[in-house]
């Protein structure tokens, strides 16, 4: 009886084992994800603001030259 019991001992820490590496495993891919979640947001913020310039550029170019246009007739 003993035997069994250390048996399944063994085989309850084989299993915690198995348990605590896949929770790291999952805990660093969710840090990575986090990570990279962050960069595209950056990434997005930076894009939409260089949207907005060039935006605001296009908008005072245009309407330039729609003063220039009626500056002529």
């Amino acid at each position: 009886m003993p035997d069994s019991v250390e048996i399944r001992l063994a085989e309850l820490e084989t299993r915690i084992s198995f348990q605590e590496h896949a929770l790291t495993e999952m805990s660093d891919a969710l840090a990575a994800q986090r990570m990279e979640t962050y960069r595209q947001t950056e990434m997005l913020q930076r894009a939409l603001e260089e949207l907005k310039t060039l935006r605001s550029q296009h908008a005072g170019e245009a309407g330039q030259r729609h003063a220039e246009a009626v500056g002529q007739h």
